[in-house]
């Protein structure tokens, strides 16, 4: 099981094949991701505690426990926890690569060139 740490908090992968990708992703309060896009995966976000600020495209949003959302491959997003508590999120990658250099970053708030 993969496990990654990060400045905004941590991922575990869940289940990965060669179309999909199941992660658990949890976000620190008050911190968020960089603003990215993928061209070769989609996205959906199903938030299981706290609650998730989200930007997707031109839209920006709440999400809280057992909602979700689906980005579209080459959308501009941006997941953040607005709350106290941890933000816990199942995150279902599909596509055709599903590495982590398919981020493009866009703003980062911790300086970083890959995630």
């Amino acid at each position: 099981m993969e496990i990654g740490e990060r400045p905004w908090g941590t991922y575990t992968v869940l289940e990965e094949n060669k179309s999909y990708k199941i992660k658990r992703i949890e976000v620190h309060p008050g911190q968020r991701l960089s603003l990215q896009m993928h061209h070769h995966r989609c996205e959906h976000w199903i938030v299981v505690s706290g609650t998730a600020e989200v930007l997707s495209g031109d839209r920006e949003f709440i999400l809280n426990v057992n909602e979700s959302t689906f980005i579209p491959m080459g959308t501009l997003h941006r997941l953040a926890n607005p709350g106290r508590i941890p933000l816990c999120i199942i995150e279902v990658q599909s596509g055709e690569y599903l590495g982590e250099d398919d981020i493009i970053r866009f703003q980062d708030d911790y300086n970083r060139d890959d995630e």
